[in-house]
């Protein structure tokens, strides 16, 4: 049965179709591997009555013939999707042992298409943060380790659960969320491939707000083909959503194995950072020969706006948090502390139950809204999320397809490294000016450090143009290979 966890998505899934083993084979196995893996800490509910009665559903609609575009395939779900009837807690002791009556949209429509889910995933608490140890449940393991140490290391945040049962082959595929990366830094460092889609492409219905104008769900899968299988499913309008966009969706697993010659790939010299690792600037230059032999034109291109990203971005995401997050009071559900009046219970409450670093989110957001200071920040800040849009719109307007930069600044740093936090929010500098522009970008594994440690390359789309992006990354993806885990846990 070790064997049915090997597969990737697509393998699985032909497999299944051609009755080569059942979903509850498949389904079995990766619960198996599951249980086994707990010291990652990558699940926090697992729910193995429930899949084996999907897999079991599933199976009898396969033998009639029914079987939808992912029937039979197990997954594991970001804590931050509402499953109905199944605890989601977004990874805080607030939400307490919240049981939401209803299911997100993207999950919904996962399941409609025959996916089977193994259980909730950890990630960073109200996806704030970068490494995933801000959860209530603990920090989680990267499955992978330094060449000769013993030192465990973060799989990067806030959808490190994700990354972390992706990479170990716990799932064939997860549900993530990227607010200002959080798809993307996860997966290249953990040699897993994460697409944050367009912002309006996947309905944000059900899932647990952390800013609203950044938040997108996305796939983090093995394989460049299986996280555009998973896209599929994941995308569409949603009338439920104000922001979801009403556009067909394509079929973005016939984007892989297309041609990209005579395709613009922009290098923006911005990205060029001061102090920047010497095996970051190679992998770079790697990727970009690598696309060049494919038949694709390099041009430099220049986004004069990026060194504002990631202040602009921190000013607007704990804004937008700090609103979102006025819900949790202690009032209708979740963790309640008493106090003397309203006031103070709700004091108590969310003193309690809001971790250090949700706290001084909403602190610097609740202040940057402030009446002396929503001119001098947040509407400034705003200011220049459009000229970071505009950056990116001049260079597509020049007939750039696509662009390329690192994903992450370093390999993944030690669980408990204990960075101050601002370098912690470094952690997103190649990623942010995707979420402030609502721009798609993928992240793919393209090699690997002098320890060993996945890297990986990122691309950044024009807008609703995720299908060029799996067709560059699919050539990325051929010629670094494909990075897997020795398995030491």
């Amino acid at each position: 049965m070790t064997l049915l966890t090997s597969l990737t998505l697509a393998e699985a899934r032909d497999g299944l179709a051609n009755k080569s083993f059942t979903s509850l084979e498949l389904t079995d196995a990766h619960l198996g591997a599951i249980e086994a893996a707990r010291t990652l800490n990558a699940f926090v509910l697992e729910t193995p009555d429930q899949a084996r009665a999907m897999a079991r559903a599933v199976d009898a609609k396969i033998a009639r013939g029914e079987g939808g575009p992912l029937a039979g395939i197990p997954l594991g779900i970001k804590d931050l999707f509402a499953t109905r009837d199944v605890r989601t807690t977004a990874c805080s002791k607030i939400l307490g042992n919240f049981v939401p009556p209803y299911e997100s949209t993207v999950t919904s429509q996962l399941w409609r298409d025959g996916a089977v889910m193994l259980g909730k995933l950890n990630n960073d608490e109200f996806a704030m943060g970068s490494s995933n140890e801000t959860s209530c449940f603990g920090p989680v393991v990267n499955p992978w380790r330094r060449e000769g140490a013993n030192t465990e290391l973060v799989p990067g945040g806030s959808s490190g659960g994700s990354a972390s049962a992706v990479a170990a082959m716990l799932c064939m595929g997860a549900t993530a969320t990227d607010t200002g990366g959080s798809i993307r830094q996860p997966a290249a460092l953990t040699g897993t491939v994460g697409i944050k889609p367009t912002y309006g492409r996947c309905s944000r219905w059900g899932i647990v707000a952390f800013a609203s104008s950044l938040d997108q769900a996305g796939p983090i899968a093995r394989t460049v083909r299986d996280s555009a299988i998973l896209m599929r499913s994941m995308a569409g309008h949603d009338p439920k959503d104000t922001t979801s966009v009403d556009r067909a969706v394509p079929d973005y697993e016939a984007a892989i194995g297309k041609s990209v010659k005579g395709m613009k790939i922009g290098v923006p010299r911005e990205y060029r950072l001061d102090g920047m690792p010497a095996e970051i600037e190679k992998l770079w230059a790697e990727g970009a020969a690598w696309l060049k032999a494919a038949g694709a034109e390099l041009v430099d291109v220049s986004l004069p706006h990026t060194k504002y990203a990631l202040p602009a971005y921190y000013i607007i995401a704990p804004a937008e948090a700090s609103s979102n997050l006025a819900r949790y009071d202690g009032v209708r559900y979740g963790l309640r502390v008493p106090g003397r009046s309203i006031g103070e219970l709700y004091e108590n409450t969310r003193a309690e139950g809001f971790g250090a670093e949700v706290r001084r989110r909403v602190m610097i957001g609740t202040y940057v809204l402030s009446a002396g200071y929503y001119d001098a920040y947040y509407l400034r800040a705003q200011k220049v999320r459009t000229l970071i849009k505009k950056d990116f719109e001049d260079c597509f307007a020049k007939g750039v397809h696509a662009i390329l930069t690192p994903a992450t600044p370093s390999a993944a740093f030690a669980v408990g490294a204990n960075l101050d936090p601002v370098e912690m929010y470094l952690n997103d500098i190649f990623t942010v000016t995707v979420n402030m522009a609502g721009l798609p970008g993928i992240a793919v594994p393209a090699g690997r450090d002098a320890q060993q440690l996945p890297l990986g390359l990122q691309l950044i789309g024009r807008p609703f143009d995720e299908e060029t992006l799996f067709s560059l990354g699919e050539v990325i993806e051929q010629a670094a290979g494909r990075f897997t885990p020795a398995r030491w846990w």
